[in-house]
């Protein structure tokens, strides 16, 4: 059976990527996701909000599970913003509440730039 070009490319990025790099992606997935969602309820549809809702919620537990909180001084704080994000995603999915979504579409962006921004800082610095 032969793969679909996007996942084998999909497959092959998340597998070769760095710590870091993965890092960058699922914030820009998380960006994704409630950008999907923020769309659906300004159109309307809230049902469609769901999926996407329910998939940042997963990104936001797993970049929380990944941290290592006590191995640096800002650690513990990402670990409550990473809470406080969860919980209204929750939030605004059971609600289908734009304004939450597009609250938390906001920390997302951040969050994806901080950490984009450290990403190539670093690679700078190792060049």
């Amino acid at each position: 059976m032969n793969a679909n070009p996007r996942d084998t490319y999909l497959t092959a990025s998340v597998s070769t990527a760095s710590p870091t790099q993965l890092l960058v992606m699922l914030c820009e997935r998380l960006v994704l996701d409630l950008q999907r969602a923020s769309a659906a309820l300004h159109n309307g549809e809230p049902s469609q909000a769901h999926q996407p809702l329910l998939h940042a919620q997963d990104i936001v537990l797993e970049l929380n599970a990944s941290l290592k909180a006590d191995t640096w001084e800002g650690g513990p704080a990402l670990a409550s913003l990473y809470d406080y994000l969860h919980g209204e995603l929750v939030k605004a999915n059971l609600a289908k509440d734009l304004r939450i979504t597009d609250f938390c579409l906001g920390i997302a962006g951040t969050l994806r730039d901080t950490w984009r921004d450290a990403a190539l800082s670093m690679m700078s610095a190792s060049a």
